[in-house]
């Protein structure tokens, strides 16, 4: 075993509190996220919507606080109206984004209902690519206005009379990038972004609105596009957005272990930039982030290549990637990082939530089971309350081609003074070997350890499939102990484990 892995925490350093919406997810009409997914009206377990009511438990099993809808690249060629109004006059379209038929069985109503069986708070995407300003204030009106105005009157005649009081609101999708249908330049994005705030204010002051930050961190875009959105945006937007996807590369293990390090750059640098333009501007706000799609994604797979030709099916198999043990720790580490900067990071959301590169899968007609990744961000979602605190971590470092040196372990923690309760997230990401744990503890009073739970296979690829859906699971780790005031342990190699202890009474 290594030089200890050395955690310096203490109830004073306090980042900020735990945000609910940190643990969102994303439903896009994408290969089988919406139909075979959350809705399949003839499943054995569909309720009188349609909905499949496995699914629904896991979501909520999962702890998801929000949902982002209806894209995604989706979005950006949507016509919303296609899905409102009686289903057999609805529609069908060729969704130009995913190569596939769109039969709008599913829309914004029947979305809101499963948000509300879901018991998730929804944040709503509209169409600035293909579309624009009018289609922004004319769904804003359809959802949220009362009854008394033609969209709001149709909304209730579709039988919803409530207003659904939708809060958070993407002004479109990835605008920046050529892929996306519409797509523009930054001047272009910032103008029609700002209009469109400016109007749905004026319907609603009370909205979050969250304009598009650059595709990724490796556009050549990123950064001047945050730079000139916001300049253009900055007094009538709340958000910017972050998107980032992990994945093994040509076998580079280490690196990919390393995934958390440009997480946390990009938050920093999405962060230096919102503030650049505070200053110029010389406001008093800042800027958040939502970091609205975040995983590990496998872009390189057959099954993420959208079909092509003249065959344009309804819910294909796409982007159902297969999850290892030691993409759950990567997994597990994004958490930690996204956690790490809640003073800026006010939302994000998991890309996927079911199929599409998601922690649940599905089989049509059949049973639902939970991917590796699934465990840490519910245990996460489940147990991290009150102040996130700033975790200083002493390590063994490795080598990896991508970012040189990493920490071989990394490490957030919770604090809820109310209830005393601690919680610390940990991950062993060094290729080396298992690592000893020790922190000192005794700042926080005289503790009691409740439960530590590790997850982590000898074989870093094994996976959790329908046959074998257990084959990842976090175990009790019996090696966690307190020793006066000082947490000892073992952390296995690849590992993510989750401890939490209490005040004693």
């Amino acid at each position: 075993m290594s030089s200890p892995v050395t955690l310096t925490l203490h109830p004073s350093f306090q980042v900020a509190p735990v945000r609910r919406r940190t643990f969102g997810a994303f439903v896009e009409h994408l290969g089988r996220c919406v139909y075979t997914g959350i809705f399949e009206p003839d499943h054995p377990s569909a309720d009188e919507d349609g909905f499949r009511t496995d699914v629904l438990a896991l979501t909520r099993e999962l702890g998801v606080s929000s949902v982002r809808y209806p894209g995604g690249n989706f979005v950006s060629g949507y016509r919303w109206e296609d899905g409102v109004g009686p289903v057999e006059e609805r529609p069908a379209r060729h969704d130009l984004a995913w190569h596939s038929t769109e039969p709008n069985t599913v829309g914004l109503d029947e979305f809101m209902t499963w948000a509300t069986k879901a018991e998730v708070e929804p944040m709503y995407a509209v169409n600035l690519g293909t579309r624009g300003i009018e289609e922004a204030l004319d769904v804003l009106q359809y959802a949220n206005a009362p009854r008394g105005i033609a969209y709001s009157d149709q909304r209730a005649e579709n039988g919803h009379a409530e207003p659904y009081g939708i809060r958070m609101w993407c002004l479109g999708n990835e605008m920046d990038g050529p892929w996306q249908a519409g797509h523009k330049t930054a001047e272009e994005y910032a103008r029609i972004a700002t209009e469109a705030a400016r109007l749905m204010r004026q319907e609603d002051p009370e909205l979050e609105l969250i304009a598009c930050g650059s595709s990724s961190s490796q556009m050549e875009t990123f950064a001047a596009w945050e730079n000139t959105v916001l300049t253009e945006s900055y007094d009538l937007v709340d958000m910017i957005s972050a998107h980032a996807y992990y994945s093994e590369k040509d076998g580079d293990q280490a690196s990919f272990l390393a995934s958390a390090d440009d997480m946390d750059h990009f938050i920093d640098s999405v962060v230096a930039t919102a503030d650049h333009v505070r200053a110029k501007l010389k406001r008093d706000k800042r800027i958040m982030i939502s970091f609205d799609e975040w995983n590990i994604w496998y872009q390189h797979r057959a099954e993420s290549r959208p079909p092509s030709g003249d065959d344009w099916p309804v819910a294909p198999v796409l982007l159902e990637d297969t999850y290892s043990a030691m993409d759950a720790v990567v997994f597990g580490n994004l958490l930690i990082s996204l956690l790490r900067h809640s003073d800026r990071v006010a939302s994000a959301s998991l890309a996927q939530l079911v199929n599409v590169i998601a922690p649940i899968m599905t089989a049509p007609g059949g049973e639902a089971w939970k991917q590796t990744t699934f465990h840490p961000f519910a245990l996460t979602s489940r147990h991290a309350a009150g102040q996130v605190l700033d975790v200083r971590v002493t390590a063994p470092t490795f080598e990896n081609t991508r970012f040189g040196k990493s920490s071989a372990a990394d490490a957030v923690a919770t604090w809820d003074e109310e209830s005393g309760a601690l919680t610390l997230f940990v991950v062993n990401r060094g290729p080396e070997g298992e690592q000893a744990l020790d922190a000192d503890l005794s700042g926080f009073g005289d503790l009691e350890l409740v439960e530590a739970v590790t997850l982590h296979h000898e074989d870093p690829y094994a996976a959790n499939t329908q046959d074998a859906p257990e084959t990842v699971v976090p175990a009790p780790n019996d090696s966690v102990a307190l020793d006066g005031g000082r947490l000892v342990g073992a952390l296995p190699a690849i590992s993510w484990s989750m401890i939490r202890l209490a005040r004693r009474a």
